[in-house]
């Protein structure tokens, strides 16, 4: 067995549409970045990777590389499962954390258990959303973003 832990983080954007773990959010701002701004994928992309010691998502997927820009970050974490997959583990569990006031986690957190298990190609009883407010504390509590931490269970 191997763990890795995977963590992202992204201020709001007005501009873009809210998608976290493959899921669009209505009514709440996106999130920035190069790519579609997923973090829960990223999160779980960098837990997936460091678990098999494969390098982290920068290194696969440079930001700068126009190949990525505004990429769907669900088709990133199926590159990142092909490579897992390829250095012979496939995904046993995954744990994700949302840390943000807004959007509220649990009212979407079931299609995201859902679109990250098709993705990561198991049940969905493999995989745990959640979200926690952080108490208005911090850049997070104060609404400019949110973070996501995420760990992966890998097996032979």
């Amino acid at each position: 067995m191997r763990i890795g832990f995977g963590y992202d983080s992204h201020r709001f954007d007005e501009d873009r549409p809210c998608i976290l773990g493959g899921v669009v959010i209505p009514d709440v701002p996106g999130l920035s970045g190069f790519s579609d701004g997923d973090a829960v994928a990223h999160a779980v992309i960098d837990a997936l990777l460091g678990a098999a010691a494969l390098g982290d998502i920068g290194t696969h997927f440079p930001p700068g590389d126009e190949r990525w820009r505004g990429a769907d970050s669900m088709d990133l974490l199926a590159r990142a499962v092909a490579l897992v997959r390829e250095s012979g583990h496939r995904v046993g569990n995954v744990d994700v954390t949302v840390v943000c006031e807004a959007p509220k986690i649990g009212p979407v957190s079931e299609r995201m258990r859902s679109s990250l298990a098709t993705v990561l190609e198991v049940d969905v009883s493999a995989v745990s959303v959640k979200g926690k407010t952080n108490e208005r504390m911090g850049w997070e509590g104060a609404g400019e973003g949110l973070a996501v931490h995420a760990v992966v269970l890998l097996v032979d």
